[in-house]
């Protein structure tokens, strides 16, 4: 390999880049290229920040949207808890009327020195206390309502989730890490709880309450009702500025969140393989980097946004509410155009307000985050699956034909114009280097995916016309990972059979050369693989070899089986598997020509 270095200045150079002066000779002109740079750089900088900022403000929107596709099945239970809630909404006011009546008549009672009515009072409690119970009960049961309709949402969104996923050919899984799914599933359902079980009624109550009890504080005295509300422009105009970009934010934040979850997860999958190669500090590296960067940006937010939202609060604080209605309304009291009652009465309807408003605010932020939630949502539930046939079709035989099949992932050609006839009876071995197409063409008889151009038939049936069942009874497959579940040793061989006896099982560990190391395991076939004991990579091989014998479909495709055994396991496997192939139609890929003896035909794939 070629190493350039850049050559040290020579004398004459650095003689020539300075003038008499000690100035720079040419000192004006770069400076002017470098002021051009900058001023190009910075252009670019903010072109790329404005294009961003136009992207997160597009997804916001479409989250939004999303939002309410997911909350269409249950929109219906939504709105009748929002009517609960506008007659709890106005029936606030209750008490506050009440307090005014029952002030009114214990202080005429006062300045005439007689007792107070008691029927009359009596009258004014029961009104207060009805009131107010019926509007904690109306309240109760929105939510009631609400709540139910979310656990019933997430409850379909799962299992709708699952079913479409379930129905994603492979190469969706190849694109897609582990951790989008897992928040797709758990996490980001848990975040439309609160626009879906709060959102609807408590958005609702702080819009209603608030001008029902304003419409109180007018019927009161319109001059308390001023004074109530007179710091809440102050408040509004102060905490605008920190909803700035905050759809966009919200969006670049979750976006951010989503990158350290996925990386995170990508790095605990393969933990094993990096620290057994010492090479932690690197495979972590994108973790943290994501950390990092989603860490500075929050930072940066939020210091900003706590400044100014702190300094907004301060307008709507006890403090400040009680020093303006109680001073204000003492003044009129003075002036004798206003009750004691009807002051405090106005005064504590000025403390519920700002409460109303910080509400409204923690919503919208809630309704933000979900938004960008359901929008990860619809996407999974918007993934591409096979097409089940309309009248699906039966094979009539075991003969594999591959007709004029190409297949691309995204640009990248990976099976071009591939014809290949496997008959009946025979093995037929694929070899290629790696990344000539060989695994893809078995995925494609296997109906992982569909191919773009051509078609795949067995015994003279088009994959596409058969259903699940009837594709998966026919073919089966032996992989380099043996993709073993947290099970028991007899769930695994019994996967695809889950009726079969224990006398079948065993008998098909035993044509795999596994029975004898399985009844070794401390509970035998009851071994729970992961978490009481630990297999081989040729021990998970024969298990997997036993689950393909067990099912005993015509059709076998083998991709390079033995690439995971070590050389004792390699020859009980190539036994395992001459019991394997035995009268089916197989194809088997390899990298190396020995590793196929016997088959009665090979082919080769180079470029697809």
């Amino acid at each position: 390999m070629a190493t350039t270095t850049a050559p040290d200045p020579s004398p004459a150079d650095a003689a020539g880049a300075v003038g008499p002066d000690g100035s720079g000779s040419d000192g004006a002109g770069t400076d002017a290229a470098a002021d051009a740079d900058a001023a190009a750089s910075r252009t670019d900088v903010a072109a790329a920040t404005g294009a961003t900022g136009a992207a997160n403000k597009e997804r916001s929107a479409a989250g939004q949207a999303a939002l309410k596709r997911l909350g269409a099945p249950v929109r219906t239970r939504l709105r009748i808890g929002q009517v609960l809630v506008v007659v709890s909404g106005l029936l606030a006011v209750a008490p506050y009327i009440a307090l005014v009546r029952l002030g009114d008549i214990l202080l005429a009672a006062y300045n005439s020195g007689a007792a107070p009515d008691g029927r009359q009072v009596s009258d004014v409690v029961m009104f207060l206390v009805g009131a107010y119970s019926g509007r904690l009960f109306l309240y109760f049961l929105a939510l009631l309502i609400t709540h139910l309709a979310d656990l019933t949402l997430r409850d379909r969104l799962r299992r709708d989730i699952v079913a479409r996923i379930s129905r994603a050919p492979l190469a969706w899984f190849t694109d897609s890490t582990s951790g989008r799914i897992r928040k797709a599933v758990q996490d980001d359902t848990n975040a439309v709880h609160t626009v879906i079980a709060h959102g609807p009624v408590e958005r609702l109550n702080a819009v209603v309450s608030p001008l029902a009890l304003l419409a109180c504080a007018f019927w009161i005295d319109w001059r308390l009702a001023l004074l109530a509300v007179a710091t809440v422009p102050l408040y509004v105009i102060t905490y605008s500025f920190s909803l700035r970009g905050m759809n966009a934010k919200t969006v670049e934040m979750d976006r951010k969140l989503a990158d350290v979850s996925s990386t995170m997860v990508e790095f605990v999958a393969g933990i094993s393989v990096v620290k057994a190669f010492g090479r932690v500090g690197r495979a972590h590296g994108a973790y943290l980097a994501a950390a990092d960067a989603f860490a500075r940006f929050y930072r940066d937010w939020a210091m900003s946004l706590m400044t100014v939202a702190c300094l907004s609060y301060t307008w709507v604080s006890i403090p400040v509410v009680l020093l303006v209605d109680l001073g204000g309304g003492s003044l009129l009291m003075s002036a004798g155009v206003v009750t004691l009652p009807q002051v405090l009465a106005a005064t504590l309807i000025a403390l519920v307000l700002p409460g109303a408003l910080i509400t409204i605010v923690s919503i919208s932020w809630s309704y933000q985050v979900a938004g960008a939630a359901a929008l990860r949502l619809c996407e999974v539930l918007d993934t591409p699956v096979l097409p089940a046939p309309a009248a699906p079709k039966q094979p009539d035989g075991a003969r594999v034909e591959i007709d004029a099949v190409s297949f691309s992932y995204g640009d990248n050609l990976a099976v071009d114009d591939v014809s290949l006839d496997l008959a009946p009876g025979t093995v037929t071995a694929l070899l290629g280097p790696s990344g000539s197409g060989k695994s893809t063409l078995a995925t494609l008889i296997a109906r992982f995916a569909d191919p773009d151009a051509g078609a795949v038939r067995i015994g003279g049936v088009d994959l596409r016309d058969m259903d699940e069942k009837t594709l998966y009874s026919t073919v089966s497959f032996v992989l380099q990972d043996a993709q073993l579940l947290g099970a028991t040793v007899r769930e695994n061989i019994a996967l695809g059979r889950p009726e079969a006896t224990d006398d079948q099982v065993r008998a098909a560990a035993r044509a795999a050369r596994i029975d004898s190391e399985i009844m070794a395991l401390p509970h035998g076939y009851d071994t729970v693989l992961g978490r009481e004991t630990a297999l081989s990579g040729g021990q998970e091989q024969r298990i997997a070899i036993a689950r393909a014998i067990l099912l005993d479909t015509p059709v076998l495709l083998m991709d390079e089986a033995t690439a995971m055994a070590d050389p004792e396991s390699e020859a009980e496997i190539q036994e395992a598997l001459s019991a394997l192939v035995r009268g089916r139609t197989v194809l088997v890929i390899a990298h190396r020509p020995a590793a196929v003896r016997g088959a009665h035909r090979i082919a080769v794939m180079e470029r697809g």
